[in-house]
This record gives structure tokens, C-alpha cells and sequence, in this order.
């Protein structure tokens, strides 16, 4: 056979082909899935993850397995399911971090968040909280930013790194308040609310989940909740519009991916599974626990808040100088 008959032999063959690609993927899955949390276990995204992971393999009948890559802020893990085959065995539980702020913060990021995923669904939410150390002689908002003022920069805040959701709360807080704070980052928010236990740090915006058991323990202060209305777990806290500050929403959430160019129909059937695990009364039980609400949204809802989270925290970065270290 020669060389313009392989050719057509690989032409009629090629339709075939490509249909037998789309048979397997409507049979997804046929075998185990792999949901990677890009970091440590026992941190937010780790526990979503095995929620998720749980209700899809009680649903889909196939294991769905947890596997951490931690590394350079969820980098490592993003990098990795960007260069991956886009059939439904990889999947990806990601933060704030990995899907918007390393965009806004690091020019040389090794993946793009939007273009190099097929993004599946914002999977859930949580504010922040702004608190302090109890010594600080402020019980609201509005007199937190007249101490701040009147200290003229000597106070600082702790944050569990540069780039984290809680950093760039706080420098957004500064810049809507027009104060002037010194970042303190520590590797995780448990040593960054140990330091603010100890007052060698004043102030912090933590996660509410997390920094809960510490505000009724009385360990720490809570000055405002980061979000449009109350939290059930806070309902004695109050909101930052409530203390003036209307633009001072904002929230700390998780996310699914896939590697990129994933079929149509094979996202439709990923997200549905996604989906129904998200919205699991065991799924919604466990993330209420710890301060989080399901969103469980669409791809182009998911596409279309990470645009404005991404241009959000850009300006935050942009406005505040800030240079990832």
C-alpha cells in the first residue's frame, strides 16, 4: 500500500475513530476517578474534596480517590491537570488561590486559570472574618478605624501567606478604610491566629469556619463578617454595611476543574455528578459545619464570577503594590 492510500485508509478511518473516543466518554466512568486537592491534607480544600469524592463514588458506583499534590500556592496541582487528557479521570478541588488570585498576583504563573482548565462548578462559599486580639480597644468597625488611624501604622495583621484569601482582604479593607497596616504572613491561618492569640499581631480576616471556635472561646474579637447578611454560626456579629463599609464583601470559596478542551457531553455529565454530591444533605451538613454554603453553580456561572473575581483582586494587587514573595 502506498503512501496516498495509508492516507485515505487514515481519513475513513478517523470518523470512527474520533465516535469510539465519544462512546467511551458517554460511558464515564468506567473505571476509578482521580479528584487531586493541589494541596496539604486537613486544609478547606481537602476537606471539600473528600465530600465531594464520597457522594460521587456512592452515586457513579466508581471509586473517586483523593490525591493531594501540594506545592508553590496549588501551582504544582494546576499545572499537572492542565497538561492532563481531558476524559473525566482527573478532576481538580482548588481554592480561591489556584482559580483567581495567583492570576491577579503572579505575572509568571506557570498555568492560566482560565484558558488551560475546563472549570466546572464554583462548589462553595465562606466570608471572612475580621478580628482581633482582645486587647484592642475596639468593638466595631467604627471604632476599629479610628484606633487604626489614631495608631498611624504601627499596628500590623497576620495572614496565612501572601496571596491568600486573607491577605487580600485585609489589604482591600485597607484601602476602603484608608489605613495602614503591615502585613505579617505565616504558612497557614493556624499559626496566623496563634500570633494574633499572643498580640504580636492586632488584627486578622480568617475564614469563618475556622476562626469560629476562637471568637466563642473569646480568644479572639470579632469586629465584622465579611458578607451581604449575618451568619447562622455569627448571628451576633455583624456585617461590615452594618458598620458602614458596603463594599467590604467578599468571600473565600472552592472550586472543580478539569483538564482543558473537555467534550460538551462529557462536561455535562461530570458537572451533573458534581453536582448532585454537592447538594448531598450529607454534602450540605458537613460544609454548614464548618461555615461553608453550596453554590453547586453552572460552568458559565462559574466562568463568568471568576472573570470578576480575577479583575477584582487584580485591582486589589495593583492598588496595594503587592508583589508575590
Amino acid at each position: 500500500m502506498n503512501r496516498r492510500q495509508l492516507l485515505q485508509v487514515g481519513a475513513l478511518a478517523a470518523p470512527t475513530l474520533l465516535l469510539g473516543r465519544v462512546a467511551r466518554a458517554d460511558e464515564w466512568p468506567s473505571r476509578p476517578v482521580t479528584m487531586m486537592v493541589p494541596f496539604a491534607p486537613g486544609g478547606s480544600s481537602d476537606i471539600v474534596g473528600r465530600a465531594i469524592a464520597q457522594r460521587m463514588s456512592e452515586a457513579l458506583g466508581k471509586p473517586v480517590v483523593v490525591e493531594n499534590r501540594p506545592g508553590a500556592t496549588g501551582e504544582l496541582g494546576a499545572r499537572l491537570l492542565a497538561r492532563s487528557a481531558p476524559d473525566g479521570y482527573l478532576l481538580m478541588t482548588a481554592p480561591i488561590s489556584t482559580f483567581a488570585i495567583n492570576k491577579a498576583l503572579r505575572p509568571n504563573l506557570g498555568y492560566d486559570p482560565i484558558t488551560d482548565f475546563t472549570n466546572l462548578t464554583q462548589a462553595v462559599a465562606t466570608p471572612n472574618v475580621l478580628v482581633a486580639n482582645p486587647k484592642v480597644p475596639a468593638n466595631n468597625l467604627q471604632e476599629l478605624v479610628a484606633w487604626l488611624k489614631k495608631e498611624g501604622g504601627t499596628s500590623s495583621y497576620s495572614s496565612s501567606g501572601v496571596g491568600s484569601s486573607d491577605h487580600l482582604t485585609m489589604e482591600l479593607f485597607k484601602q476602603l478604610t484608608d489605613t495602614n497596616i503591615t502585613h505579617v504572613p505565616y504558612s497557614g491561618g493556624g499559626p496566623a491566629t496563634t500570633d494574633l492569640i499572643a498580640g504580636n499581631v492586632q488584627l486578622s480576616s480568617q475564614n469563618l469556619g475556622f476562626i469560629t471556635p476562637f471568637i466563642r472561646d473569646k480568644r479572639v474579637k470579632a469586629i465584622a463578617v465579611t458578607a451581604a447578611e449575618r451568619h447562622a454560626l455569627l448571628p451576633d456579629v455583624p456585617t461590615a454595611a452594618e458598620g458602614g463599609l458596603n463594599d467590604f464583601v467578599v468571600s473565600s470559596w472552592q472550586a472543580v476543574a478539569a483538564p482543558p478542551k473537555m467534550a460538551q457531553p462529557l462536561v455535562e455529565k461530570v458537572h451533573a455528578a458534581l453536582v448532585a454530591a454537592l447538594r448531598h444533605p450529607e454534602t450540605v451538613k458537613q460544609m454548614d459545619g464548618i461555615g461553608f454554603s453550596i453554590v453547586a453553580s453552572s460552568p458559565a456561572d462559574f466562568a463568568a464570577f471568576q472573570k470578576r473575581e480575577i479583575d477584582r483582586w487584580t485591582e486589589v494587587v495593583r492598588k496595594g503594590n503587592i508583589r508575590a514573595e
